[in-house]
């Protein structure tokens, strides 16, 4: 699997808005392109370079990494609790090397919001779930948001 396909995969979602910077990309579930900047919570992300952080080490050739917005009870399914020590540079010590390749493990800094990442994944499969789960949830928490905008 490669960075088109898995773009190609997440952008087959109904209701997808995606953002773009610094040539990573934001899914979000809009499906009426109206959600407020304050709720623009993407539901999974795709990195491509060291723009925000480097413990991925994702300036390494053919390095990109997916990250998915997990339930709690995925996340805690798949790790136990969410990590909350972190070191001097604000990463969450989860016992995991952020920057493998190929291994899904909590996310190096979102990890306690039930976050989890994969630098450069190999095999599709085992990332769908995730993300319909992903995918789900956000349309889950749009509705309800615009049910509370109609009373």
């Amino acid at each position: 699997m490669n960075f088109d396909e898995l773009d190609r995969l997440i952008r087959a979602y109904d209701g997808l808005r995606v953002l773009e910077a610094q040539d990573d990309l934001f899914y979000l579930y809009d499906p009426a392109a109206d959600l407020p900047p304050e709720r623009q919570q993407p539901f999974a992300t795709i990195v491509t370079g060291d723009h925000y952080e480097k413990v991925s080490r994702l300036d390494e050739p053919g390095a990109w990494r997916l990250n998915i917005g997990l339930t709690k009870a995925t996340y805690t399914s798949l790790f136990g609790p969410g990590p909350t020590e972190r070191d001097a540079e604000w990463v969450l010590d989860s016992g995991h090397d952020y920057a493998q390749r190929d291994q899904l493990m909590p996310h190096p800094f979102y990890a306690s919001q039930y976050w989890v990442c994969i630098v450069s994944p190999t095999e599709l499969d085992p990332l769908k779930p995730l993300l319909t789960e992903a995918y789900d949830f956000a349309a889950r928490k749009y509705d309800r948001h615009q049910a509370r905008q109609t009373k």
